[in-house]
């Protein structure tokens, strides 16, 4: 199938199949005598799990791990299970940075009087430098 309805079938943009292909996540479709890419079912298929594992916010380096762990059937569940817990980590790590982050903004918002002064603890604070 040509590139448009395999990122229909796929629900991969055009544009990321290409740079999937250039990073080479997926292999080059080989092309038609028309110069069109050829995918594959099978291609298509593995677009689907690049995307699912990017919704799930595995990097591409983890992606491409994933992809071998996959195509491996001795592969170890340790190794797979290994990545995902990497990523839930850092998740949270990230999680508690931006709790952090709000509860910052909450505490400026409830000292601002937000009124038509000009005094402003959101801006001072802003505008410190530490």
């Amino acid at each position: 199938m040509k590139i448009g309805p395999a990122s229909t079938a796929s629900g991969v943009s055009r544009r990321m199949i290409r740079h999937y292909e250039g990073i080479r996540l997926i292999g080059a479709a080989p092309r038609r005598s028309s110069g069109y890419r050829d995918y594959s079912d099978s291609d298509v298929h593995r677009l689907q799990f690049i995307a699912n594992a990017r919704d799930l916010g595995f990097p591409i380096d983890d992606i491409r791990a994933l992809l071998e762990l996959w195509s491996d059937s001795s592969r170890s569940s340790a190794d797979v299970k290994m990545l995902a817990t990497a990523r839930a980590e850092e998740f949270g790590r990230k999680a508690h940075a931006l709790e952090a982050m709000r509860h910052t903004l909450l505490d400026l918002a409830a000292r601002c009087d937000g009124d038509e002064s000009p005094a402003c603890p959101i801006i001072a604070a802003l505008e410190r430098r530490d």
